[in-house]
């Protein structure tokens, strides 16, 4: 029995990615391949960005949790012509393990008084269960 898998983004994009060629592939080349781009730059309009996200169920030592199996990002760069002058795949393996610190920085300034927050939730109360 195969296991369920939730995919997001392109299917086998990896497998997508090696039919490109650098210096001569085009845009069009590309759509027609893999399709329009999930997300184009701001300041650069000829940086085309792809993605590919697949999650499957985990073990019974998971209890059920969402395992992360791929995570590819595909980053193309076009010239001003609209040849394929790079390409860049990321791959989970390349993410990075980024630590927080569990330290809370208090806020003083927006603190509510006891009255602000009681009327905060009789708002709150009165306006969240209108039916339309």
């Amino acid at each position: 029995m195969q296991e369920p898998k939730k995919v997001h983004g392109i299917n086998f994009l990896e497998n997508r990615e090696k039919v490109l060629i650098v210096n001569k592939t085009n845009k069009n080349d590309v759509v027609s391949l893999i399709g329009n781009p999930h997300l184009t730059s701001i300041t650069y309009p000829n940086k085309w960005i792809y993605f590919q996200r697949t999650l499957s169920k985990g073990k019974l030592h998971k209890l059920g949790q969402n395992v992360l199996k791929e995570n590819n990002v595909l980053e193309l760069s076009f010239d001003k012509y609209g040849i394929l002058k790079n390409k860049k795949l990321y791959k989970k393996e390349d993410m990075n393990k980024v630590a927080f610190s569990k330290a809370e920085t208090k806020n003083e300034i927006s603190k509510q008084s006891f009255v602000g927050k009681f009327l905060s939730s009789v708002k709150q109360k009165m306006y969240g269960k209108k039916k339309f």
